[in-house]
């Protein structure tokens, strides 16, 4: 296997990320599955996706033309685009670090990532956010996103890479969800 790590350019790449995020979609598999192998929360559509990738471009792992993994890249300017997030850009707005709110602060959220079932267990997680920060570490002061705690998968990849937790939260009826920033 030999990946390329670099950034989504085409809209060939953003209809492989939709799909591999439907084939990881939280609920489209067991428990135990979704325990053991992760998932992802949010769906989005081409449209709104590639309206992302034209802001700040998606870091994606290539395997020759097919993606094995992907890392979404997500402005502030799409905090009102995606419903299910505003109440987590709120949140972040709201939370202090290193002594100052974190909206004083320019912060890249990651969007969702993702690695295809393939592909697990061999690096890509890695190498993604190798290529995540080296692409964006000097554009923003951090880089943020949210993790369901019942992903443990996920949990342990982000700290494994870096990550710390800044703060825990319970969605009612729904997730506890872990705050990490890098």
């Amino acid at each position: 296997m030999s990946l390329t790590f670099t950034t989504a350019s085409t809209d060939h790449h953003i209809h492989q990320i939709l799909a591999l995020q439907k084939e990881n979609l939280r609920g489209t598999k067991s428990l135990d599955t979704e325990a053991d192998q992760g998932f992802v929360t949010v769906s989005h559509d081409f449209d709104l996706l590639r309206d992302m990738n034209d802001a700040c471009a998606h870091v994606i792992a290539l395997d020759g033309d097919q993606i094995a993994g992907y890392a979404l890249a997500m402005v502030r300017d799409f905090k009102y685009k995606i419903p299910i997030l505003t109440p987590m850009f709120d949140l972040l707005d709201s939370l202090e670090y290193g002594g100052k709110h974190i909206k004083d602060y320019t912060y890249l959220v990651m969007g969702q990532v993702c690695v295809g079932e393939n592909y697990r267990g061999q690096g890509v997680f890695a190498g993604l956010y190798q290529k995540y920060f080296e692409t964006y570490k000097g554009s923003f002061d951090y880089i943020i996103t949210e993790i369901a705690a019942r992903n443990t998968r996920s949990m342990r990849a982000h700290n494994n890479v870096g990550f710390q937790e800044i703060y825990r939260y319970d969605e009612p009826g729904m997730e506890e969800w872990v705050v990490v920033l890098y």
